[in-house]
């Protein structure tokens, strides 16, 4: 029987900078992620150091997969990416001050080409590629993890703006005069209400207002945190299901706003929090249909997004790759 003929087919490397980790792997066209590891990304103090680190652990999954020649070349998304100068720009959650040009010390490094972006926009095209919004030329792709993250894609294009920034959905105001952030000193944003972190807020605040008996007063307040807050809405608890509810009816308001800025055919909500399923997506729904002027109603649909969340920032950052000429 004569042996399959092996493929020679380009691959894109992933590369996902993350507060705590960064994890990178090896992805063909189809979206398999053929290698993948990850690393710390604290305890560098120079952002030169942690490349250098990057490179020897890369270094030999790109032998594995067929050398750099194989290589198309690197997707990077990182917090405060920015994808016309290929800087991270101010990144509170990064070890590293300032403005880097880390597209350039990556391209120094590993010599293939570069292209970066912020991570939120990176799961945006990782889901146009390879997720929920394959085929969809008009979605939102929102990112429910310790903050609110967001990528809009029109006419088939991510939205960038004049200095690569544009997307900041979860810095959007929704309650004036509302909680404060703290990474930002602003009141009322999104992400103060519909992250995980905002969870937690909600929580703390109402266990202080009520006097419901609740499964949650016996958690000390150092521990709360929204799997706590989902595992008690599980087993019946008023107080948690309340919780949810509210964090809905924000999230939702939220959506009216942007369904009627961009007026996408979907919004893919992706992260920690979906796992909390109907519990936040009913209310979701239920307040952004409420909120939607007669023109956009039950026309935008609210999607999950399917893809391995260990894998999808690796898979958003290599779908960059493929844009590259």
């Amino acid at each position: 029987m004569p042996k399959a003929k092996q493929s020679v087919e380009q691959l894109a490397i992933g590369i996902d900078i993350g507060g705590t980790g960064t994890k990178f792997g090896i992805v063909d066209r189809l979206g398999n992620l053929l290698f993948s590891s990850e690393m710390s990304t604290r305890g560098h103090a120079e952002v030169e150091s942690f490349i250098d680190e990057l490179h020897k652990n890369l270094s030999p999954i790109i032998e594995q997969a067929g050398g750099v020649g194989r290589m198309k070349g690197i997707g990077v998304g990182a917090p405060n990416g920015n994808y016309y100068t290929g800087t991270v720009e101010y990144a509170p959650n990064l070890p590293w001050k300032g403005i880097l040009p880390l597209a350039k010390l990556v391209e120094s490094k590993f010599k293939l080409p570069v292209v970066l972006t912020n991570d939120a926009n990176a799961a945006a095209l990782g889901e146009m590629m390879y997720g929920a919004a394959q085929g969809m030329n008009d979605f939102i792709m929102i990112t429910l993890g310790t903050g609110v993250g967001s990528g809009i894609v029109a006419n088939g294009k991510l939205i960038y703006g004049h200095d690569g920034f544009a997307g900041e959905l979860g810095h959007t105001i929704i309650i004036p005069d509302g909680r404060m952030h703290e990474g930002t000193g602003k009141m009322g944003s999104l992400e103060s209400y519909a992250s995980a972190t905002g969870v937690r807020l909600t929580t703390i605040e109402l266990l202080e207002k009520s006097e419901i008996p609740s499964l949650l007063r016996k958690i000390p307040k150092d521990q709360l945190d929204s799997k706590k807050v989902y595992e008690a809405a599980m087993e019946g608890d008023e107080l948690a299901r309340e919780i949810f509810e509210y964090t809905g009816k924000i999230l939702g308001m939220a959506l009216a706003n942007f369904v009627m800025f961009s007026s996408p055919e979907a919004i893919v909500l992706f992260g920690g929090l979906t796992k909390a399923g109907e519990l936040i997506l009913k209310p979701t729904r239920e307040h952004m249909e409420a909120n939607l002027i007669q023109v956009f109603q039950n026309k935008v649909k609210i999607l999950v997004s399917h893809l391995k969340e260990s894998d999808a920032a690796i898979l958003g950052a290599s779908a960059l790759v493929w844009e590259l000429k």
